[in-house]
């Protein structure tokens, strides 16, 4: 799948380069500290690991009970799973094979 062009502009890479940059979670955590807030990252935090239950076959009202987030958002990340451009997938693949080494 492609990334939806009205997306990309040298700003962004920029801020995808600079994310790329960062060698541990400890710079990850300093340097999202500063640029987004607290509830920012959390809601990136939750949509992680609500298309992580997705694909393990938890359902809608599992997930919002753990972790608090509309059916609709649910609805939302799992149409990105399905239809999206693979984001969700690649990395949850990634992190997965990290647990096991």
């Amino acid at each position: 799948m492609s990334v939806d062009d009205r997306l990309r502009r040298q700003s962004i890479d920029q801020l995808f380069r600079a994310i790329l940059s960062l060698e541990s979670v400890e710079e990850c955590y300093r340097f999202f500290h500063d640029l987004c807030t607290v509830g920012e990252i959390q809601s990136f935090a939750q949509r992680l690991e609500a298309a992580g239950m997705l694909r393990e076959g938890y359902t809608y009202e599992e997930i919002v009970k753990k972790t608090g987030m509309s059916t609709a958002t649910v609805s939302r990340i799992k149409r990105f799973l399905h239809y999206g451009a693979d984001g969700y997938r690649m990395v949850l693949e990634r992190i997965q094979a990290e647990s096991e080494e």
